[in-house]
């Protein structure tokens, strides 16, 4: 199994378990990611989830060399990225969330990370674009210049610095993103349920709109990118380890 699934009361603790990978996410772990979210929006008795990929890593993307296989039905990509979930859930980052991993992260209600741990859009080094919510959320959650800094260089943004712009919402110290994701956790546990649902509602009502135009936009996006030459030769260059020779096609 490639996920984990811990319940701790009315938390429920789910675990990227591919560190010989560093998380990377292929189809079976989007389908087992997809079955473990589904779980806890469906048990009632659970009212907040945390995502970790344990003390090491949270997640370094789609596993270029498997892929990740198809969006799934209630989820879409990872099958998470584009899930209707009326409850929180947690993002507990440590060391590196890449690509889709910090897409994944994006997508959470709130980011808890160590001191240690960086988030990037590498996408663009492989001739791609960030196709799973980068485009969309990280506006939302960045200023918009340190956005398109992530977007267009794939250069990776310090926990520290994300925090000081408002990106993650507790820092922790190397090691304890997930003790202190829990403590968060439990906090709104404790809480009236129907307050909770229904304030995570009202808010992410307000961007429903931007929602359907950003996903429409990084459509098209990831198609252009997707046909281009350059692509096919970034991701060669990728899996043969050399640098990429871009023809601008």
């Amino acid at each position: 199994m490639t996920v984990r699934v811990d319940r701790r009361g009315a938390v429920t603790v789910i675990t990227i378990d591919r560190v010989d990978k560093r998380n990377a996410i292929d189809a079976p772990t989007t389908q087992a990611l997809d079955a473990a979210f589904n779980a806890f929006s469906d048990n009632d008795g659970s009212r907040v989830a945390v995502l970790t990929g344990g003390p090491q890593v949270f997640c370094a993307g789609t596993d270029i060399a498997q892929w990740a296989g198809p969006p799934t039905e209630r989820g879409g990509p990872y099958g998470i990225a584009r899930r209707d979930l009326p409850k929180p859930w947690i993002a507990a980052v440590e060391g590196v969330a890449a690509g889709g991993g910090f897409e994944i992260a994006l997508a959470a209600t709130m980011i808890v990370a160590s001191r240690s741990a960086s988030f990037s859009l590498p996408e663009v080094r492989l001739g791609l674009v960030a196709e799973c919510g980068g485009l969309l959320r990280g506006p939302r959650a960045l200023p918009v210049n340190v956005a398109r800094e992530l977007a267009l260089t794939g250069l990776p943004l310090t926990a520290p610095r994300g925090y000081e712009l408002g990106l993650v919402n507790r820092l922790a110290d190397p090691g304890q993103a997930l003790e202190a994701a829990l403590e968060l956790a439990e906090h709104i546990a404790a809480l009236a349920p129907v307050a909770v649902r229904e304030s995570l509602a009202a808010i992410d009502a307000l961007y429903a709109d931007a929602d359907r135009t950003g996903w429409a936009a990084t459509a098209q996006a990831r198609d252009r990118a997707r046909s281009s030459a350059d692509a096919e030769e970034g991701v060669a260059a990728f899996l043969q380890r050399r640098p990429a020779r871009w023809s601008g096609r």
